[in-house]
């Protein structure tokens, strides 16, 4: 008997699959939080030059009444308001006595400086490690590239392991390595172990979500499915915004890292409370396991099962036709790919594919870690562009039944980078416009990252459907490794971010008016099908 059969009599979201579910999504929200942490934690603080002779050599400050006499402005705003340079200061006045602090002290030619002075509500890397000035940047942006090589890593190799050696326990583990990885980060002595565990924190990171959506996915009916992911995507969103939640109450990257890495150690307990995926059990025809799991199932949903499905875990033919279906199955995948290859219209339309899933990734991490640049509250705007996401994914769930697949994932790329460019054209000095065009271009993006996943599975064949889907998700990792540089382009050029999200999501949008809509089709069984979509 299938499985899904199974839970005809089961119930497709009891009392067992509600409590069990939330179980797992609780992981998903620390996952989420560690993914993003690197956005305080190497956030560049405020912090000026030391100025010898003014600053106390011991306690120094970093608001002071002379610093307008003694370090440039390199103010960028329409308000005049002052801004101290992080790494120039006033070459002192030789004419004038030493250890003193007035306008006559200094002369209107600047210097380097080899000695800061940080601001006393934050501290990130940068204080600790002295991660100054604009040559310095790149290592920063470094540290978000080494957590998004790590998912890439991650992604790759906890799959293959879970389908081999079971759900729950490779689940388990990548709780685990974030966890130890993510405290282990806070003794970091210097930056280069530090940027080590922020990879291997990632390598655990990356296994806990997509892990999470297959346990939930595989223990629920048909009719559920839609609503375990859609609910899965919403604890992730809560979890990135709680970071900037804790950031603002702890204003210190090690309480930050502590906060978000040491509670997920308790998620050990779930090796007792978590039961192995049913469905894996009988895959691999551990049917008096998988028998178990479901009696306790049914005496939690409250259901008396029948003779016939108790019958059906002593066969064990179903399950032996089913593998020998599946090494056929994959002896089959290098010739529907070499067909592929051959047909021009494929070899075009999933080019396009792979390109779309690298930019929304690219804009959809980009616009996170760009948000700590914007006027106004950094903490308050993060929490926004994370909190957004709720609306952007339910928004592509009503649009793709509703609209169908493509002009769901034209209209939101469009919509994020038409917003995303039209930043560049508002006045620094009307915020709120600012943040609300950011948030729209936010859940554009996101929106089209709900659609791009169903539309692209309908257009790939049945042999191949999760190898390319699978594909097409390293590309989007090819696309955030390179998001955390982004910021960076913005300290040369102000506008160039928001330009470079933009235009990269207008041309995604267009291109996608070459792909075909799937709505309603029957989903292709063979490269041939493919073509006909």
């Amino acid at each position: 008997m299938d499985f899904d059969d199974m839970l005809e009599e089961l119930g497709e979201l009891g009392r067992f699959q509600i409590t069990t579910y939330t179980l797992v999504c609780l992981p998903v929200l620390f996952a989420a939080a560690n993914s993003l942490t690197y956005v305080f934690t190497a956030g560049v603080p405020n912090y000026r030059c030391f100025i010898p002779g003014c600053d106390n050599p011991e306690y120094p400050k970093y608001n002071q009444s002379w610093l307008e006499w003694a370090i440039p402005d390199e103010s960028r705003s329409h308000e005049n308001m002052y801004k101290a340079s992080q790494c120039d200061r006033y070459i002192r006045n030789l004419t004038v006595v030493n250890n003193t602090c007035f306008k006559d002290s200094f002369i209107n030619k600047a210097e380097r400086c080899n000695a800061w002075v940080y601001d006393e509500n934050e501290r990130t890397i940068v204080n600790d490690w002295n991660i100054t000035c604009i040559e310095n940047q790149w290592m920063l942006s470094l540290v978000g590239s080494s957590h998004f090589a790590g998912i890439i890593v991650g992604s790759a190799l906890f799959g293959v392991l879970a389908d081999r050696y079971g759900r729950k326990m490779i689940f388990i583990f990548c709780i685990v390595l974030m966890s130890i990885s993510g405290v282990i980060q806070i003794f970091s002595p210097e930056y280069i172990t530090f940027t080590t565990f922020v990879f291997i924190n990632a390598l655990g990171t990356a296994g806990i979500y997509p892990l999470a959506f297959i346990i939930g996915v595989e223990m629920v009916g048909r009719k559920k499915r839609e609503v375990t992911g859609m609910i899965l995507n919403y604890f992730y969103a809560i979890g990135e915004a709680l970071v900037a939640l804790i950031a603002w109450l702890a204003r210190d990257w090690v309480l930050l890292q502590l906060s978000v890495s040491a509670p997920p150690i308790l998620f050990v307990v779930y090796y007792w409370f978590v039961p192995e995926s049913i469905r894996w059990l009988l895959a691999k025809e551990k049917n008096v396991q998988a028998k178990g799991i479901v009696c306790r199932v049914a005496k939690i949903n409250k259901v008396k099962l029948s003779e016939s499905l108790l019958d059906s875990f002593k066969e064990e033919t179903q399950n032996a036709k089913a593998s020998v279906e599946q090494m056929r199955d994959e002896v089959k995948i290098l010739p529907v790919l070499k067909m592929m290859l051959k047909s021009r219209k494929l070899v075009i339309r999933f080019a396009i594919v792979f390109f779309i899933w690298a930019v929304n990734a690219f804009v959809f991490y980009g616009l996170s870690v760009n948000s700590t640049s914007m006027g106004g509250d950094k903490y308050l705007n993060f929490a926004l562009v994370c909190l957004v996401e709720i609306p952007g994914y339910s928004l592509a769930w009503v649009c793709i039944q509703k609209f169908g697949r493509r002009p769901s994932l034209i209209g939101s790329l469009l919509i994020c980078g038409l917003t995303c460019t039209v930043t560049v054209f508002v006045p620094l000095n009307v915020q709120w416009a600012i943040i609300v065009l950011f948030l729209i271009g936010k859940l554009g993006v996101t929106s089209a990252f709900g659609v791009v996943y169903v539309h692209t599975s309908e257009m790939l064949p049945t042999v191949i459907r999760s190898g390319g889907v699978g594909a097409a998700s390293t590309m989007a990792r090819v696309g955030a490794l390179l998001a955390p540089f982004v910021p960076l382009l913005g300290v040369y050029v102000q506008p160039l971010p928001m330009l470079l999200f933009g235009g990269v999501a207008i041309v995604a949008g267009l291109l996608a008016l070459k792909l075909p809509e799937t709505l309603g089709i029957k989903l292709p069984e063979s490269v041939e099908d493919a073509e006909r979509i």
